[in-house]
């Protein structure tokens, strides 16, 4: 009786997955925690928040939030082969942070998310890329920290991407918007993320 669950359980979550998609296209958000919302309810979460917007819009997209916690851009790369197997017409990227924390080369970020958005672009040709700057603060050394700083908008140039210059921006070091860890926004700071996201991508869904 539980493998008969489990299997039924497994075809309904493949079954909405490759679902088709509204008219309007498919909307994939790929990212950490930020995108996750870790320590918020699900629909507090800014891609929740957003899909609300395109919804208030009658803009006819269907959002897919493929975040997950922890996750570093070579863990998104991972992943997106798994995640194209649908069609994906908007692609937001929200990787590095983890990255940055950990110290890790900011060559590698660049060359993982240039070969994710090589992967989404082998895909569709039209797809639209929005990607996420982050930034980190001096304490990994302030060398790394422009280097880090300057690797999105690079990356967008590069790619004809739209950036988001800082997603963070407007929440980060603020006490009263992030959780105790001071990495995680809370509900009101998602919010504000949600609003950061939403400058630079209604105008690419209202083409």
């Amino acid at each position: 009786m539980r493998n008969f669950i489990q299997r039924n359980l497994l075809l309904f979550c493949l079954a909405l997955f490759f679902a088709p998609g509204a008219s309007g296209g498919t909307i994939l958000f790929l990212g950490d925690s930020l995108t996750a919302g870790f320590g918020v309810e699900q629909g507090e979460a800014f891609p929740s928040l957003l899909k609300e917007k395109i919804e208030a819009e009658h803009l006819s997209f269907e959002v897919i939030n493929a975040g997950l916690s922890g996750d570093t851009s070579a863990g998104g790369l991972r992943r997106l082969g798994w995640l194209l197997q649908r069609p994906i017409d908007v692609a937001v990227i929200e990787l590095g942070a983890n990255d940055g924390l950990r110290g890790l080369p900011v060559s590698a970020m660049k060359a993982n998310l240039q070969a994710i958005i090589d992967q989404l672009k082998a895909k569709n040709s039209q797809v639209k890329v929005v990607l996420a700057g982050m930034q980190m603060p001096p304490n990994l050394g302030t060398d790394y920290a422009r280097e880090f700083d300057a690797a999105f908008p690079e990356v967008a140039k590069k790619n004809g991407a739209t950036l988001i210059p800082f997603l963070l921006e407007g929440v980060g070091g603020h006490l009263d918007l992030n959780q105790p860890d001071q990495i995680h926004p809370t509900a009101a700071g998602h919010k504000i993320v949600a609003e950061n996201v939403w400058r630079v991508l209604a105008p690419l869904l209202r083409k």
